[in-house]
């Protein structure tokens, strides 16, 4: 195993949100992102300087996804207005030399505290476990699935975009391709749809995906992930064999 215990993974300690608030405006971070609700200077500068809101952006992002864009916001490239300059390149600066650990633990940690707010109205992105997996859903406006250094663009709900389910094994936390999986749309007063997810690789790597509107209001999402298609190999002998049923719920005022 290299020294690697069989399933770790590195995830950020939890943080001082308060301490972290205080990071974001030391770094004027504000100038370039607002948040609706906070008592901070409003952004300034033409729309091709300035990064995305984050308002309620805690709710859809896990805080590993901030932590890499704030370090290396190069990793992964959202192109647009404000997200790339000239060179291709992300136009938030790096801050892997500015930030001691425990600054970087604390303003993810504010960041991560942005629950509420104007974007509440947004769909999803959560994560579950069930089976032999761990399936994480979002629905993204676009199919870049990528932050280039901020975080990306949510499809508002009921409008067209890419419904993004990542499957990963819940023990070695490996990507699982070749599955088949189907997701049922479901909102009161208005007609199912059923489609199928396709195997594919977009900005934030392997998924499956689909470009389907999702309804506005509560609605739930049924994804059916059924056995693996692929040869097993002996050792791995009945995982991935049985078909499994993940319910997400987008419930009023979420």
């Amino acid at each position: 195993m290299g020294g690697v215990p069989r399933g770790w993974k590195f995830a950020l300690p939890a943080g001082d949100a308060v301490k972290g608030r205080q990071v974001f405006a030391d770094l004027e971070c504000y100038k370039c992102h607002a948040i609706q609700g906070e008592t901070l200077p409003q952004p300034g500068g033409d729309a091709k300087s300035v990064g995305p809101e984050l308002t309620g952006m805690g709710s859809h992002h896990p805080g590993e996804y901030f932590a890499e864009s704030i370090l290396s916001p190069n990793a992964v490239i959202l192109e647009g207005p404000g997200y790339t300059g000239p060179d291709g390149k992300s136009i938030m600066p790096s801050y892997a030399d500015s930030l001691s650990v425990a600054q970087l633990v604390d303003l993810v940690a504010f960041l991560k505290s942005l629950t509420a707010g104007g974007h509440d109205h947004r769909p999803m992105s959560m994560e579950k476990t069930a089976g032999d997996y761990t399936v994480r859903l979002e629905y993204r406006a676009d199919g870049h699935g990528g932050h280039g250094g901020h975080a990306g663009h949510t499809a508002p709900a009921g409008a067209a975009g890419h419904l993004m389910v990542f499957v990963r094994d819940r023990v070695t936390g490996e990507p699982v391709p070749y599955l088949p999986l189907t997701a049922a749309i479901r909102a009161a007063g208005k007609p199912a749809q059923t489609v199928k997810l396709s195997p594919m690789v977009g900005g934030q790597g392997f998924h499956y995906g689909v470009n389907v509107t999702v309804p506005e209001g509560p609605h739930t999402i049924t994804l059916t992930i059924g056995p693996a298609t692929m040869q097993v190999m002996a050792t791995a002998r009945g995982r991935y064999a049985k078909a499994v049923t993940v319910v997400f719920e987008r419930s009023p005022g979420s």
